[in-house]
């Protein structure tokens, strides 16, 4: 298999990896809320008190966090633009150091 084709092959298999770890995460946190809820509501556990909410909200505050990690970032700041932005920079340095050496020979050639 050429590097390029494998590249392009880890890349798929890491984000098949990310996608189906938001769909566990999703259907635990699922899971877990209808627990919380009926641990409390039928089970009359501790009923006063509102924590499996905090609980509940807070996890799916997690959980959208990892959404869009995984599916807004990271589809934007891939590989391809890593490599750009590194392509982009290193052009930079070169023009600078090209601008920097031809100051330095024409300084050297007026005196």
């Amino acid at each position: 298999m050429k590097t390029e084709q494998y590249e392009l092959y880890e890349y798929a298999r890491k984000r098949i990896k990310q996608k189906r770890i938001v769909y566990f995460h999703f259907v635990l946190l699922f899971l877990a809320a209808l627990f919380l809820f009926v641990a409390t509501k039928v089970f009359d556990f501790n009923q006063n008190a509102d924590w499996h909410i905090w609980l509940i909200t807070a996890w799916l505050f997690i959980f959208i966090l990892h959404f869009i990690k995984v599916f807004i970032t990271d589809r934007f700041m891939s590989k391809n633009w890593e490599k750009e932005q590194i392509e982009k920079l290193v052009t930079l340095q070169e023009n600078k150091i090209k601008e920097l050496n031809n100051q330095i020979n024409e300084d050297s050639s007026t005196k």
